[in-house]
Formats: structure tokens, C-alpha cells, sequence
């Protein structure tokens, strides 16, 4: 079945080219260095970065190129099989399209797990990589956003909740029913805003109440993406660290930035991954949670600047 894009181009005018399966939006000079978002999930939706980050970005020296992986988002596919294969052949496509040979990915939380695979498949096409609050092992992700949560419904008394960790304890751990309600309690004790938001940060997040795409998008979730993972990938069990020590072997760059307040990463997690990346190639951000690019912009892309050569 031919594969095509809906590719919009934001150099100094927008052009639709093509439409169907896999939308996609570019922001920039395409002669800029570029670089490809993958948006988290399973699910989600490049939307959140589009709206608040992307054209800022391309403002300071990128061709940025944003898109929705196939069965998620705007990139609706009742065939949508939900395999990493299928993701890479995507992204290639996405490659091909806007005639990249190489480019810097930077992967959003679970993008950052396809980022991880596709450049270790395809080092000849991954300038750098970026990790930006993407988990290296999912299941010590959903162990940390347990205990955390335990420790703030033991402080507050709360045994309703206390009873359903309790439960969550006891389940299989390779479930995706344990992997989303882990992420529902993740939700519910507010892992993904920062403590104290700067407010550059509060700017940005007033967006949402009045930006369409944003108001339409930011909280959708596409629900059969996360259990084709599960099924096929055995996504709730994945552990990437010895797949980005061989990326690393390819001689490609990775960095990593995080948030301190990000509950989905414990200290010790955080502290792995900079032994791991190199404490050089590694950002922990203060009053910064998970959506780094909104609760702490300008030092996101000054971070991008310095390592990415412009």
C-alpha cells in the first residue's frame, strides 16, 4: 500500500503537499540543521511541542520537524500494526520526504525509547540523539511512580488510595493493566508539573486554555496504541540501556535532559543516566518536570544549542 504524508512547511509560507495516514509539520529553513520530535505515549501526539516549542526552536538555527507516529494522534490508521518495525519505516519515510540523510532526533519520554531503537538500526542517519524525560527501563519508571505515590498517601492518611497501591503491589508487573494504573496514580499526585513553575513555564501552559489544537489534543490519548505495543512489543517490560550502549559504540552522540521534579525519575535514575551518557552530555533541571521544552524553554534550547553544532 503506497504510504503518503500531510507535510506543512513553515519556511516562509505554509504548503500543504499531500495528505493521508501520517501527518507531519515542519518549522524552519530546511538548510538549518535538522532535527525530528518523537512525541511521547504510546498514544499521544506531537501537538503539546508543536504548539509551544517548535517554531521557537527553528528560530535559533533548526529545520524542526514534528509528526504523529501511525495509529496515534492525527495520524489516524485503523491497520496501524504498533511495532517498532512499523515506527521505523515511518520515520524513514519521514526522512525521505523532507530529504534528509541525517538529522538529530530528539525523543520525548516514550519517543525516546523509538528514538533509542531506530539509532541504533540506522546510525548513518542519526546525527545525535536527545533524550528528553525518556525512561531507560519502564518498569523501574512504574516501581519509582509506586513508591512515590505510597509515600504521599501514607502522609496524608489517604487509605482509600493506600489500598489500591496495595492492590497495584500484588499484580502482574508485565501487564498493561499495572502500567496504566501506575500512570494514573502518576497523574493524580501531579508527576508531570513542575513544584514551582517559573514563569516562563506559566506563560506557556496558559496556551492550553486557549489554543485550539491544544485544547483539542494535549490530553487525547489514541488507547489502542499503548496495548499494540504491549502485545506486540512487550512495551511494560522494556529496558533500552544496553541498547543506547550501542549506540554509543556507533560513535553517536546522545544527551539527556530531566526534570528534578519529574515523578516518573527517581534521583538514582537520574544519577544512572548521567554515568551512562557522560556528565557533559547530561542537563537536571530545576522547577522542571516532565515537559521540559514547556517548564523550562530557554534553557532546553540553549542546552539543544550547545550541543547540537550550529
Amino acid at each position: 500500500m503506497k504510504k503518503t504524508l500531510l507535510l506543512l512547511a513553515f519556511i516562509s509560507s505554509t504548503i500543504v503537499v499531500n495528505a493521508q495516514t501520517i501527518y507531519s509539520k515542519a518549522f524552519g529553513n530546511p538548510n538549518d540543521i535538522p532535527i525530528i520530535y518523537l512525541h511521547g505515549g504510546p498514544g499521544y501526539n506531537s501537538v503539546g511541542f508543536e504548539t509551544t516549542t517548535a517554531q521557537n526552536l527553528s528560530g535559533n538555527g533548526f529545520y524542526v520537524i514534528t509528526y504523529d507516529r501511525r495509529g496515534e494522534g492525527r495520524s489516524p490508521d485503523k491497520n496501524a500494526q504498533f511495532t517498532f518495525n512499523e515506527t521505523f519505516d515511518d520515520l524513514n519515510l519521514i526522512y525521505d520526504e523532507f530529504n534528509l540523510k541525517s538529522a538529530t532526533l530528539i525523543g520525548h519520554s516514550f519517543g525516546g525509547v523509538v528514538a533509542t531503537l531506530f539509532a541504533e538500526k540506522h546510525p548513518d542517519k542519526t546525527k545525535a540523539l536527545i533524550l528528553v524525560g525518556a525512561p531507560l527501563s519502564i518498569q523501574e519508571t512504574l516501581s519509582t511512580i509506586l513508591v512515590s505515590s505510597k509515600s504521599i498517601y501514607s502522609s496524608k492518611k489517604d487509605t482509600v488510595n493506600l489500598n489500591y497501591i496495595n492492590m497495584l503491589e500484588k499484580m502482574d508487573k508485565s501487564s498493561i493493566e499495572y502500567s496504566s494504573y501506575c500512570f494514573s496514580h502518576a497523574m493524580l499526585n501531579g508527576f508531570y508539573y513542575p513544584k514551582e513553575p517559573t514563569k516562563e513555564a506559566l506563560n506557556i501552559y496558559s496556551k492550553f486554555k486557549t489554543d485550539t489544537l491544544l485544547i483539542k489534543y494535549s490530553a487525547q490519548m489514541t488507547y489502542n496504541a499503548p496495548r499494540g505495543f504491549w502485545e506486540n512489543e512487550e512495551y511494560t517490560t522494556l529496558d533500552v540501556q544496553e541498547n543506547l550502549k550501542r549506540v554509543l559504540k556507533n560513535n553517536t552522540p546522545i544527551f539527556g535532559l530531566y526534570g528534578k521534579d519529574d515523578g516518573l525519575f527517581s534521583v538514582d535514575q537520574a544519577k544512572n543516566i548521567e554515568c551512562l551518557l557522560g556528565t557533559g552530555n547530561f542537563e537536571y533541571l530545576n522547577n522542571c518536570s516532565h515537559n521540559l521544552f514547556i517548564d523550562q524553554q530557554t534553557k532546553f534550547i540553549d542546552a539543544l544549542k550547545k550541543w547540537i553544532e550550529i
